[in-house]
């Protein structure tokens, strides 16, 4: 009989009946024992010794062979020296022929002691006689396998976890009872049982594959999730399944070992979990994506931005119109019944109807809910409604072969319903739970408070930028003998509200008052302390005063804003009363006011703390002009001085604040350098070159308000003044008449001589009456006529209401009707009174002198 190559017993392992004799492959129950033998003759004496026995006892063959066994297992005590043991299982003189079991110490080389467990089998040599066959095992050894047995069995059939073994072809082999109760039948029922036996067809695949990937490769897979019925169970259960391989003592490969857990309701729970931290997350991303812009529209669509898809597949908007345009309650508010307009609308399903009443509503769109349907009930009452799925029929909206259901949530802030939100599930969809409307309605709520402060922010920012446009001069400004341009950015795009302003002024003489401010602080009180501040500019401007006086009366008015009530302010509580250190802040100012005279071509500058003003003449550099900074308006009891500078024709003058050249980015000195190098081509068109600086520096920082007020001085022609001194006596009245009708001759303004002569014979007269000295009479022509009388006398004219029965008193009451403007200032030696007359064209007549006249009687 031919044997077997080692190691090709393989899957027989005795099953094979038709192999009797074969080799045992490494790892047999023998590996982890190591049993040894050794036999005894008749004389009981060692007679064969095996390896195993040399390799347990430590003694060789040669030592025991032929020896009494209390020689070869005698031990040494420390006191007595070496014991000889008894052998209970050797009868005096030979053996007594009983099987025997039993403990036997023995002494290893080196003094090593150890204890054994032998085995005597009585047996007879050839001749008859006695002998015995002894089987020994190291008791350590022994022990530890019965320890490791009984551990396994304690594990395998008391643990909690489902056990099972799958041997090398891959059936069941072993189950513990938890297995059994896991996967709903008794152990008894799995043994040789295969995964496709208990498990649905694709899962058992699953299983097969990785215990058979666990065999060939020994790596161990852990978490191998499984589905599959259980009987006496409708739910599908769900079980994570560990595998590891087995080995023998040898390490040969014996089958795979695996733990099975049900894990269903862990499963339950981390849906739940998942479910909740999903809501978190959402609302987290809603907290960080809803309401970044005042924006009512972008806000709304933030909101379904964050909804769809991850909450919902269809959303809407509708905010109410009334709330929109202003109205604080608008009618049908309160049964929401009144109109809403549809401001945004996002699907995450292609086609698919947007309302789940009668028609689609559109974006933009302004429409009421029937007061009986649910979204108008969830208006009234401020709960959320859900509104179920429709079927398609007859007549219907095509929503209910769509919809699965909607929540209808009123978005309500500040205990005001501003409108509804739509949340709409499609069918396939999981539907909406209790955790879902409370999210839905969370969602709805942070969104309604955005957009109710979109809202009233639109509101106030309406206010505010009415107020501040109506402060800030018109975009096209025009003087005589000045070619104007201006720009004006908010340091804030979105509320366009700011302290800066600029303003240009015409004075009598066809003189310019220039003027840029700069209010610290921002938003709307700066916007009202500008508009204070600049309306006092254009006050004292009228009084024809000098720069440095208006700047030092509107400093004592700036310094009285900033201190509202005095001291009796100061002593009041916080209660009923803002601190006047917190007004004192917005009060203060900067401001530059410069006037230029387009007759002598002068500019007087006065500054209350601000910026200079950049000068650029035909072929130089720009240059800071040189003038005394003085204090900011609001801080009080400094005094103010002026510079007066003659400028040629074509000179450019800048005016500006603090914003178009002073950033975090680079220093003051940086941004001045690079507005100067901006401004070195004064040639080309002022509205360019306001351009060329506004993208030649960094005008988009955002960090202050920007205003650019920039004036090209081109003066008044020598042949557009007239200029004469007559003597204080009666006929310099006629002497004037005859003046003005000559120089009017010559500029062509024929209709206007009659008018001239009558209103310059008045002031004239009137200064020859009133005043003192020598009378001068300037004419000007530029986009308008102006006159003028200077005399020496300090008593101003005023206008009185003449009665029919006198004879006088009624000259400036013409000069009034008959000029376009008029008035009167003081000068450093006397007073000047002047009118002004537009020029004619053909759409407009010269006033008629005559019937001017006669409206006074």
């Amino acid at each position: 009989m031919s044997e077997k190559p080692a190691g090709t017993a393989g899957r027989s392992e005795g099953t094979d009946t038709t192999s009797l004799w074969q080799n045992s492959p490494p790892g047999s129950l023998y590996d982890y024992i190591r049993v040894a033998s050794f036999s005894l003759g008749s004389d009981g004496r060692i007679e064969q010794w095996s390896q195993r026995a040399s390799e347990l006892f430590g003694i060789a063959a040669r030592h025991a062979v032929g020896k009494d066994p209390a020689e070869v297992f005698a031990s040494t005590d420390a006191r007595t020296g070496p014991l000889r043991p008894t052998v209970p299982f050797l009868a005096e003189g030979g053996l007594d022929g009983r099987a025997w079991t039993g403990l036997v110490p023995y002494q290893r080389d080196g003094g090593q002691p150890g204890l054994a467990e032998i085995y005597v089998m009585p047996s007879e040599n050839a001749d008859g006689d006695r002998a015995a066959l002894c089987v020994a095992v190291d008791v350590r050894a022994l022990r530890g396998i019965e320890t490791d047995i009984a551990a396994s069995e304690a594990v395998f059939g008391q643990s909690p976890l489902g056990f099972f073994f799958f041997g090398t072809d891959l059936t069941l082999l072993r189950v513990n009872e938890s297995f059994a109760q896991t996967f709903g039948r008794p152990a008894s029922w799995h043994r040789g049982r295969t995964p496709h036996d208990f498990l649905p067809r694709t899962e058992a695949e699953r299983l097969t594959a990785a215990l058979r990937q666990v065999l060939d490769t020994g790596k161990q897979m852990t978490d191998i999730q499984l589905v599959g019925p259980v009987p006496g169970h409708t739910e599908r259960r769900r079980w994570s399944v560990s595998l590891y391989r087995l080995h023998s003592g040898s390490g040969r490969p014996i089958g795979v070992a695996a733990i099975a857990t049900d894990i269903t309701g862990r499963r339950r729970a981390e849906r739940e979990a998942a479910g909740v931290r999903r809501n978190l997350a959402l609302l987290n991303e809603a907290g960080a994506r809803i309401g970044n812009s005042l924006d009512l529209e972008t806000t709304a669509r933030e909101l379904l931005d964050v909804a769809v898809p991850q909450f919902c597949d269809l959303a809407s908007v509708d905010l109410y119109q009334g709330l929109l345009v202003g109205d604080e309650a608008p009618p049908g508010l309160a049964d929401g019944s009144a109109e809403l307009r549809r401001v945004a609308y996002s699907s995450a399903v292609s086609g698919a109807p947007v309302d789940p009443d009668d028609k689609p509503i559109q974006v933009g769109e302004v429409h009421r809910y029937p007061f009986h349907s649910q979204c108008a009930q969830a208006l009234r009452t401020a709960h959320v409604q859900v509104v179920p799925g429709r079927e398609n029929d007859e007549g219907g909206s095509e929503l209910g072969a769509v919809v699965q259901s909607t929540l209808a949530v009123p978005m309500v802030a500040r205990d005001t319903v501003v409108g509804l939100a739509q949340f709409s599930r499609t069918k396939g969809s999981e539907p909406f739970g209790e955790r879902d409307t409370a999210l839905a309605v969370e969602l709805a709520a942070r969104a309604a408070v955005c957009i109710d402060n979109a809202r009233l922010y639109r509101r106030e920012h309406e206010r505010a930028l009415i107020l501040q446009r109506s402060l800030l001069p018109p975009g096209d400004p025009e003087a005589a003998g000045v070619d104007i341009a201006c720009r004006y950015l908010p340091g804030n795009a979105a509320t366009e509200v700011g302290g800066d302003w600029f303003d240009v002024i015409e004075l009598p003489g066809h003189r310019t008052a220039l003027v840029v401010g700069d209010v610290m602080g921002r938003g709307l009180r700066a916007a009202v302390a500008m508009g204070e501040l600049r309306t006092a500019v254009r006050t004292l401007a009228m009084l024809d005063l000098e720069p440095a006086e208006v700047l030092s009366a509107l400093d004592e008015i700036a310094h009285g804003l900033g201190r509202p009530g005095g001291k009796q302010s100061a002593s009041r509580g916080v209660r009923g009363s803002v601190r006047p250190a917190d007004l004192s802040e917005v009060y203060l100012a900067t401001c530059v006011y410069a006037v230029y005279d387009p007759v002598t071509r002068r500019c007087t500058v006065a500054n209350a703390g601000h910026l200079p003003p950049v000068l650029v003449e035909a072929g130089e550099p720009a240059m800071l002009l040189e003038v005394p900074p003085g204090m900011p308006l609001g801080v009080g009891g400094e005094p103010f001085e002026e510079t007066e500078v003659e400028l040629p024709d074509g000179a450019l003058l800048a005016l500006y604040t603090d914003g178009l050249v002073e950033s975090r980015d680079h220093p003051l000195d940086e941004g001045l350098q690079a507005f100067r190098d901006a401004l070195s081509d004064p040639e080309r068109p002022l509205e360019d070159v306001c351009d060329h600086v506004l993208s030649a520096l960094d005008t988009h920082h955002g960090e202050d308000d920007i205003a650019l007020l920039m004036a090209r001085l081109r003066g008044l022609r020598p042949g557009c003044v007239g200029d004469w001194t007559l003597p204080p006596e009666p006929r310099s009245v006629a002497r004037a008449r005859e003046l003005a009708r000559d120089q009017l001759e010559s500029w062509e303004l024929v209709d206007l001589i009659d008018t001239t002569e009558l209103l310059v014979s008045e002031l004239v007269t009137n200064a020859l009456r009133y005043g003192e000295g020598e009378i001068r009479l300037r004419l000007l022509l530029d986009r308008t006529l102006v006159c003028e009388v200077w005399d020496g006398g300090h008593v101003q004219p005023r206008r009185r209401r003449a009665r029919d029965t006198d004879e006088g008193g009624r000259g400036l009451q013409l000069v009034g009707l008959l000029s376009a403007a008029w008035g009167s200032r003081r000068t450093p030696h006397g007073k000047t009174v002047w009118f002004e007359l537009g020029l004619p064209d053909e759409g407009s007549p010269a006033p008629d002198a005559v019937e001017a006249l006669l409206s006074l009687y």
